[in-house]
Parts: structure tokens; C-alpha cells; sequence
């Protein structure tokens, strides 16, 4: 196995490690850089992680994170229309590319997006006139003598506020957000609806996709995902619960409801079960960082599609094959609807995706090697190299070896992320972040 398959635990300082049921992490994101590590949870909170910059006395400190901001993006509400709670989790954050010394990122519940600016301020205004030190207005009878104002050193203070808050415009749960390549838009995408967004302007948004039938009884999929072209910001693509992948051209009209292309693999009738249909649904799409090639992932597999050819997926992978013969508990324990988000790394030449057991794989596109790893604290002490598992299907069973009848389905990693330019990984384990990176000798 290639070198980069390998990564090492840093220490557990770095693990968010909690216990309750709002702290379960619902997303993460890496920003353009990758010096910012974004994780959003269940309870409504956004924790950003800064990446140490490297020093002499201590080299191999380069590459940890440290908590750099913490604040809470959304509350829960309630519709009182729709007699509805509305639940804080975060579902999804993006980074918007850095313009200046501040930070920006959008994060969405299930109806609201914001946008978010995170600065530092080390430095504060004194000797104000009109008002005294504890902020409150003075009497300008008592004003005798005309003070110059100063500017003296603090603290460092890393501030979060929110700068807009774009609302009201969906009525099914979004599912995904993705900023275009212009940094002036953005989409937000429900079950059945994707929205188009200035980021200047917070009370109007333009409806680019609507699949809603009149009669609701004849709906037959729902949009699972959706995501910019990386490059061209025309274009876009979504995903359905039907298993296909259709991309978009938004100068054909202003209604997308015509896909440009249509992107669907022919079912093979002799796999044809009652679970086909469930397991075909594609619960992540994205773009490659080159733009030429799509990732999809379902609940078996991830494929890779040539956006030049739609009739077949490039190349499919087998994430966890193993559980096809479990897809009846599966379905009765509900995990067969979980949904897998995959990751692309910074040259395209490997896809990462998350399994049960807090198992995630890796699979090389050049050498069409795979690995499955995992994220444990059992297994992980700081800067230990992760040991490859396997999975025993039947038969003798290996001592390195793990049954498929052991595994532990409330242990799953939903939800992966890979530094833009560098080796390293961050793997959400339920309410546990684990970030892994390359070995470095």
C-alpha cells in the first residue's frame, strides 16, 4: 500500500470528545487553505479548529489543530403555521474564500442559511469623549477638556457574527449548500427545490429547480444533493433518491428543469431486490477539484463518472459489499437510509468515504488499491500509525480479522473531510473528531 494511505493520530487534545446527543458532529469542512477546520453538530454550535503554524523548537507541531472559535449558529424554533419544531442541527458549512484578515462561512439548519464573519481583534479604543470607560454616555455638562482617543493592545479575541441570514425561501429540509465559483452566489437545495442566492442580498432568492409534481401523490424521487462546477459557474449538478445525476446549465433558461446531461447507471435486473430502489439513492455528489469527473456515493458503493460520458460510471468501488446480505436488519434498525458523504483529495488520485464500525475507506484511482482504517480511541494513541482492518464474511476467521456479524452499526463515520493540498484527514466518529495525517518520517 502507498505511503499516504497512512496516518497518524495526533494527540487527544485534538479529539472533540463529548457524550450527549447535541454534540454528535453533523458536518465538517475543511476552508480553501486548509488552515481552518469547520465542524458543525446536532445542537446548533459551529467549532472551528486553527491549524499551528510550525516552530523550531517543536517541528512536528505543524499540522495539529487547536480550537480557534466556537459559537452558536443556529437555535431551535418552531412554525407555528405548520405546528413544526424546526431543530438547530447544523446540516451543512461552507467556506467562502478568504478576501481579507477576516473569515467567512455559511452554515444551514434545515430553513435557514447564514453567513458568518470570524475575526481576531487584539487591540481596543480608549479615551473616548462622550462616553467613559464602561461604555456609558457622560454628561456633556461635566466635558471640560477635549481628549485624543487611543488604541492599545489586548488580548487576541476571535469574534463570530453573523452577517446575513438568508430565510423563508424553502419549505422541505435543506439537504446542501454549495458557494459558486463567481464568490457572489450560492444554492441552497431541498427534497424539492434549489434556490439561487446573492450573498449581498438576503430577502429575495430565484427558484433555478423545481421537481414538485402538482399532485404530490405522483412524486417519485426527491434531490438529495446538489454542488457547483468548480470552475465553470454556469453549471451545476444534483442528485436523486433515484440513483441519478443530472447537470445543469443555468444560461439555457432560468428554469433548470431541462438537464443538459443525465448521468444514471442501468439497474441490473438480476440484482433486482426489494432494497434496489433504497440503496440506489445517491446520499453525496461531488465535483472533482480538476472539474472533469463527478463522485457519487450510494449506500453500497462510490462511483466515479466521466462528465463526457453518461451512459456508465467510470470507475464503482465497493465500500462495505459485505452488508449486502444484512440489508434486512439494515432496513428494520433504519441504518439502510444513513447518508455517506465522500471526499475527493487535493490531486483527485484518491476518494475517501465513511463505513460502520467506525471503519472509513480509501481508494487509490491510480493503483486501485483500498484500505479500510479506523477511527477509535482504543486503537489511536498520539502519532501511532494507523493498522489497516478486514472484514471476515465467513469462514475461518483471522486474529486481525473482524466479523461482519460484530459490527457495530451506532458506530458509523457519515461525515469526512481532506486538506486542499496536503495529507490530512478529518473524520467525524459520532460526537468524537479524529484528524489524521500523512506519516511523516
Amino acid at each position: 500500500m502507498s505511503s499516504h494511505f497512512y496516518f497518524t493520530f495526533f494527540p487527544p487534545h485534538m479529539a472533540l470528545l463529548c457524550s450527549v446527543a447535541a454534540d454528535i458532529i453533523s458536518t465538517v469542512e475543511f476552508n480553501s487553505t486548509g488552515e481552518l477546520l469547520a465542524t458543525g453538530d446536532k445542537g446548533g454550535r459551529v467549532v472551528v479548529f486553527q491549524r499551528e503554524q510550525e516552530s523550531k523548537n517543536q517541528p512536528h507541531r505543524r499540522g495539529e489543530y487547536n480550537v480557534y472559535s466556537t459559537f452558536q449558529s443556529h437555535e431551535p424554533e418552531f412554525d407555528y403555521l405548520k405546528s413544526l419544531e424546526i431543530e438547530e442541527k447544523i446540516n451543512k458549512i461552507r467556506w467562502l474564500p478568504q478576501q481579507n484578515a477576516a473569515y467567512f462561512l455559511l452554515s444551514t439548519n434545515d430553513k435557514t442559511v447564514k453567513l458568518w464573519k470570524i475575526s481576531e481583534r487584539d487591540k481596543r479604543p480608549e479615551g473616548y469623549n462622550l462616553k467613559d470607560e464602561d461604555g456609558r454616555i457622560r454628561d456633556p455638562a461635566t466635558i471640560t477638556t477635549l481628549r485624543v482617543p487611543v488604541v492599545r493592545p489586548m488580548d487576541l479575541m476571535v469574534e463570530a457574527t453573523p452577517r446575513r441570514v438568508f430565510s423563508n425561501a424553502h419549505t422541505y429540509h435543506i439537504n446542501s449548500i454549495s458557494v459558486n465559483s463567481d464568490y457572489e452566489t450560492f444554492m441552497s437545495t431541498d427534497d424539492l427545490r434549489i434556490n439561487l442566492w446573492n450573498l449581498e442580498i438576503t430577502n429575495r432568492s430565484f427558484n433555478i429547480v423545481d421537481i414538485k409534481p402538482a399532485n404530490m401523490e405522483e412524486l417519485t424521487e426527491v434531490i438529495t444533493a446538489a454542488e457547483f462546477h468548480p470552475h465553470q459557474c454556469n453549471t451545476f449538478v444534483y442528485s436523486s433518491s433515484k440513483g441519478s445525476i443530472r447537470l445543469c446549465d443555468m444560461r439555457a433558461s432560468a428554469l433548470c428543469d431541462n438537464h443538459s446531461k443525465f448521468f444514471e447507471e442501468p439497474e441490473d435486473p438480476s440484482n433486482r431486490s426489494f432494497f434496489s430502489e433504497i440503496i440506489s439513492s445517491i446520499s453525496d455528489v461531488k465535483f472533482s477539484h480538476s472539474g472533469r469527473y463527478l463522485m457519487t456515493r450510494d449506500y453500497l458503493t462510490v462511483k466515479v463518472w466521466d462528465l463526457n460520458m453518461e451512459s456508465q460510471p467510470l470507475e464503482t468501488y465497493q465500500v462495505h459489499d459485505y452488508l449486502r446480505s444484512k440489508l434486512c436488519s439494515l432496513y428494520e434498525n433504519d441504518c439502510i437510509f444513513d447518508k455517506f458523504e465522500c471526499v475527493w483529495n487535493g490531486s483527485d488520485s484518491v476518494i475517501m468515504t465513511g463505513s460502520y464500525n467506525n471503519f472509513f475507506r480509501m481508494f487509490d484511482r491510480n493503483t486501485k488499491r483500498d484500505v479500510t482504517l479506523e477511527a477509535s480511541r482504543e486503537n489511536s494513541k498520539p502519532r501511532a500509525i494507523l493498522k489497516p482492518r478486514k472484514v471476515c464474511v465467513g469462514g475461518k476467521r483471522r486474529k486481525d480479522e473482524i466479523s461482519v456479524d460484530s459490527l457495530d452499526f451506532s458506530k458509523k463515520i457519515l461525515h469526512t473531510a481532506w486538506h486542499p493540498y496536503e495529507n490530512i484527514i478529518a473524520v467525524a466518529a459520532t460526537n468524537n473528531l479524529y484528524i489524521f495525517q500523512d506519516k511523516v518520517n
